[in-house]
């Protein structure tokens, strides 16, 4: 410590009656602030435990048996006895785990393969011209494809798909393998790494590597099962399963809808800008509850409530996103406007600037964009309880759950709906974890005065 900190800070005062000037000590500034973050901190930390303090209960109360102890509430809040029985009866009936091993077991195989492929693809690209290194490396690619499928096929055979369903399978990864060898014969030396799926950057990990590949291998297994085999569900998984469908397909048109509608408000200068965006801003006063009921009209012309919920859904959380587009016009409002004038000059346009340019530097609010579109409907009860009214099977997660406790046995299906809420909770903890920094960055970068 210098030996200015060390000085005390002091405060002169003169002492009219002695005839004298006093030096007082004062308290020290930082000592001050130690005591003003120590008790903030300690807010923070009761109002973390209070908010807290029901998701650690229904954690405990989901371990609880409800054959020894009963489902129903409680008194105390640790179990008396340890149990999994909530959750086996979520996946009862079903056949959830023996077809997820399947999918891990292919991916798995598939990524080491292609981990081995690419690393001798590498070795023989440093040790070959590129006239000889092309065609060998095609050859290398589909042999390895050729044993890639035999093994996928000989795994699938033994587990769930039919022999139509291994023709098929075999039909998409010899396509595949073949477009890689097209593309490879058309790319520059320096390209053609790049354009084999799983790629990564010499500077990657041998783990991080193979965790790529295997991820999305894994992704391809599981849309080639749901197809040649679809999985056997539970009523909790039928639930699970309709609001991750929502969610995703919410994710994805609602960040094109909002993306799309910020960036034309952020960018072009049209008549009715600004009478569009206040009319916006006073919709967006009003609850979206309150058009409920014409709602619901509206989709049953259609054929969308009852067994038609699940499209139902998606396209009224997707119609009126474009109305949430603030955050993201005052993301692109940061974003000079210089990019975009260098880019129309040299000839691109208005879509290649937002794809190619403006793209690339929004990641943050990308991200922000697709969490937030996704957290709506993943726990939506208002909406999805009268549209999916009186159809059990097309219900999500929040209204199935929420019809045990009422419906069915409050006493008997408790302890079944705080499991049930736990894995509920999963996908999107474990989404905020990983994305936790863009989110902030994306919510900065966005409150600016556009």
């Amino acid at each position: 410590m210098s030996k200015e900190k060390e000085i005390p800070e002091v405060d002169i005062r003169v002492d009219e009656a002695a005839g004298v000037i006093r030096e007082v000590k004062t308290r020290s500034k930082k000592g001050h602030e130690r005591r003003v973050n120590t008790g903030i901190y300690v807010i923070l930390v009761l109002m973390s435990i209070i908010w807290l303090a029901p998701f650690v209960f229904l954690v405990f109360q989901s371990f609880r048996s409800y054959v020894s102890e009963g489902g129903g509430m409680v008194d105390y809040l640790l179990p008396k006895q340890w149990s999994l029985d909530n959750y086996r009866f979520l996946f009862e009936g079903s056949n959830f785990f023996p077809w997820l091993g399947s999918a891990l077991l292919t991916a798995g195989i598939a990524a080491l393969f292609e981990s081995l492929f690419l690393n001798r693809i590498r070795a023989l690209q440093d040790r070959m011209d590129r006239k000889k290194f092309l065609p060998v490396a095609g050859l290398v690619l589909l042999a390895g494809w050729v044993v890639l499928a035999a093994a996928a096929l000989l795994i699938l055979r033994f587990a769930f798909a039919s022999n139509i369903g291994n023709l098929c399978l075999t039909l998409v990864l010899f396509m595949l393998a073949g477009g890689l060898v097209a593309r490879s014969y058309l790319k520059q030396d320096n390209r053609l790494l790049r354009s084999i799926p799983g790629y990564q950057s010499e500077d990657d990990s041998p783990f991080k590597k193979l965790a790529g590949l295997f991820g999305k291998f894994l992704a391809v297994n599981l849309i080639l099962l749901c197809i040649l085999k679809p999985m056997e569900t539970s009523q909790y998984l039928r639930w699970y399963g309709n609001t991750l469908t929502i969610a995703l397909f919410v994710a994805v048109l609602q960040t094109i809808v909002v993306l799309s509608v910020s960036y034309a408000l952020s960018r072009l200068r049209f008549k009715g800008r600004k009478m569009i965006m206040n009319i916006v801003l006073v919709l967006g006063l009003f609850p979206g509850f309150l058009t409920m009921i014409t709602l619901y009209f509206l989709l049953k012309q259609f054929g969308l409530t009852g067994p038609g919920a699940i499209p139902g859904l998606i396209l009224i959380y997707v119609a009126s996103s474009g109305m949430g587009y603030y955050i993201s016009k005052g993301f692109f409002d940061t974003i000079p406007k210089s990019l975009d004038e260098s880019a129309r000059i040299d000839g691109a346009t208005r879509f290649q600037v937002f794809l190619k340019i403006i793209m690339p530097l929004a990641k943050p609010i990308v991200i922000y964009t697709i969490l937030m579109a996704f957290m709506g409907p993943w726990g939506d009860y208002v909406f999805a309880s009268y549209v999916a009214f009186g159809n059990a099977p097309n219900y999500n997660v929040a209204v199935g759950l929420y019809q045990w406790v009422t419906v069915n046995d409050y006493q008997g299906y408790f302890t079944r709906f705080c499991a049930g809420g736990v894995l509920v909770a999963i996908p999107i903890t474990a989404l905020f974890l990983a994305l936790q920094k863009y989110y902030v960055e994306g919510v900065t970068g966005g409150a600016v005065k556009g």
